[in-house]
């Protein structure tokens, strides 16, 4: 199963929320099943149209994912996930 962390600031919305464990295919796949466990974090997360948010970023162990538009990036059974809701304002 994959790994899937959370920057600190989606825990203001979800206190619950904590590193876990995914079994998943696809980047789509993974928030669907986080979105199972955690209702309500998909929309801080993706748009009424299904793409990432504009202050979202996810990368798949170092490297951000390519596919922001259908999140179609394959999700390897050992691969570590970060997903990065950057905060904005002043």
């Amino acid at each position: 199963m994959a790994k899937v962390r959370f920057t600190s600031a989606l825990t203001r919305f979800f206190p619950d929320l904590a590193e876990m464990d995914i079994q998943a295919s696809t980047v789509r796949e993974a928030l669907l099943n986080i979105e199972k466990k955690h209702p309500g974090i998909l929309s801080y997360l993706v748009e009424d149209d299904g793409q990432l948010r504009k202050h979202v970023n996810i990368f798949r162990g170092e490297d951000l994912i390519k596919d922001r538009q259908s999140l179609t990036d394959e999700i390897e059974p050992n691969d570590e996930i970060l997903i990065f809701q950057a905060l904005s304002g002043g």
